[in-house]
């Protein structure tokens, strides 16, 4: 009777209700997919996808996973941390932690080691989204496509190893070029305005040459914690690599002003970069970002600089070395510690070395000009930092004088480096507050008048 019934039952039934139930799947449940996104031999950037396949938003989300033993987590993004042994957890911030149905969200980070997670789960279930294939780059949230550099190839495979000769910054032909680009602002405030995503910005939309690595030592750097400062450097190197840029490393001394005062610290750092990135062709040394005050005059400098490059001089012999100079790197000019006549009468004791100069458009006016003007006929120089601002990096931007600068720089072939790649309140930050939160990195819609302006000339040609 039972079996009967049944039957009966299912007879009753309307046929494409019964086909709709033999077929229907199994509920869509999100997954969390991973790709490594660039792999260095000694480490790799890995990226997360966790897309929502379910019909209802989730609110939050939690990615665990392990790593093999000897193979540990750099730098993150886009995610709070935290490990135990060689389990990690990833999580949530405040900004994406929905996703709503059919959408996806990524956070990634540098793993050191040959090992790639396993036991993956997301939110406690079986991630599912398995291993993926090295993504390719996509459209900017603006809709705006990457750009590919002139000739289709980046910077660093146009130019190779750089050398100073005469005057000039060289390629590994010889050619006399110029590099443009852009500073972050400090890494331990900003560290999330530099990320994979906007670096591969800065790299294939903006066609940046160069990425300066700002460190501060004190202000909450270096000092407090060497291992984690020293490790998010390397890390910012291996960004800039995969993304064919020249890498400055600025050991960014501010205060106090005297960089003997940091001169075991320094010691330390730079052997360990220099251990490391030796084999690159990507990597500058700027070993005293602004010396200043009382006191510290060109001989100063000149006594640190000379105890500094043997350290990276053996273990990398080839890389351009970058001095900052006196009075703020201002070649003496805010000062009395000396200008260009003073360093070219008692140079660094080296090779393949630049001599810094900064400028910012607002404050410094015609006798920066000139003093830098006069400088490049006695000296190689890189600017390393500036501004189209006051010296704070704030208030109106001086367009006209920032201009006259940059002119000169291309007639002489003199590289530069913009202050900064931030989303600090501040007129010189490129980016409006809350862009670096919000992850819209691309096209000009989170832009400052600074940082239109900047990414224009950024953009124009490179005659490599």
């Amino acid at each position: 009777m039972l079996l009967a019934g049944l039957v009966a039952a299912v007879a009753a039934v309307p046929a494409t209700v019964v086909a709709q139930a033999a077929v229907a799947p199994a509920a869509a449940t999100p997954t969390a997919s991973f790709a490594k996104v660039s792999d260095w031999g000694s480490g790799w950037e890995g990226r997360y996808t966790i897309t929502n396949g379910g019909g209802t938003a989730l609110t939050s989300w939690r990615v665990q996973f392990d790593l093999p033993a000897g193979t540990t987590v750099g730098s993150h993004w886009n995610a709070t941390l935290s490990s135990s042994g060689q389990r990690h957890t990833f999580g949530n911030l405040s900004w994406n932690g929905r996703i709503a149905p059919g959408a996806s969200v990524t956070f990634g980070f540098i793993g050191a080691g040959p090992g790639a997670p396993n036991g993956c789960q997301l939110n406690g279930q079986p991630c599912g989204g398995g291993t993926g294939p090295t993504p390719t780059p996509t459209a900017t949230p603006t809709g705006v496509p990457p750009t590919v550099p002139p000739g289709g190839r980046t910077p660093v495979a146009a130019n190779g190893q750089l050398r100073v000769c005469g005057r000039q910054l060289c390629n590994a032909a010889g050619k006399a070029i110029q590099l443009r680009g852009m500073s972050t602002h400090g890494i331990q405030w900003y560290a999330n305005c530099a990320t994979p995503a906007s670096l591969d910005v800065l790299a294939r939309e903006w066609q940046a040459d160069v990425l300066r690595i700002s460190m501060y030592i004190q202000e909450g750097g270096y000092e407090t914690d060497p291992r984690r400062f020293t490790d998010m450097v390397h890390d910012y190197i291996e960004l800039a690599t995969a993304r064919g840029m020249y890498a400055i490393v600025d050991w960014h001394m501010l205060t106090p002003g005297d960089p003997n005062h940091n001169l075991e610290r320094a010691r330390t750092f730079f052997a360990e970069i220099a251990d490391r990135h030796r084999a690159k062709n990507n990597v500058i040394y700027e070993i005293a970002n602004e010396p200043n005050g009382a006191g510290v005059t060109w001989s100063t400098i000149k006594g640190y600089a000379d105890q500094i490059i043997p350290v990276i001089r053996t273990r990398d012999a080839d890389a351009v070395v970058l001095v900052g100079t006196p009075d703020w790197s201002s070649l003496g000019a805010s000062g009395s510690g000396g200008g260009a006549d003073v360093i070219a009468a008692n140079p660094v004791s080296a090779g393949n070395v630049m001599y810094v100069f900064h400028f910012y458009a607002a404050s410094h006016d015609d006798y920066y000009l000139d003093t830098v003007s006069r400088a490049a006929e006695l000296l190689p120089l890189f600017v390393t930092e500036f501004g189209t601002q006051d010296y704070s990096g704030d208030g109106p931007n001086d367009f006209v004088m920032a201009q006259r600068y940059l002119d000169l720089f291309a007639s002489r072939k003199i590289s530069w480096v913009n202050w900064n790649f931030s989303d600090d309140f501040r007129s010189g930050a490129v980016f409006t507050e809350g862009t670096c939160a919000a992850g819209a990195f691309g096209g000009t819609a989170r832009l400052k008048e600074a940082g239109l302006w900047i990414r224009d000339r950024i953009r124009t040609p490179d005659d490599f």
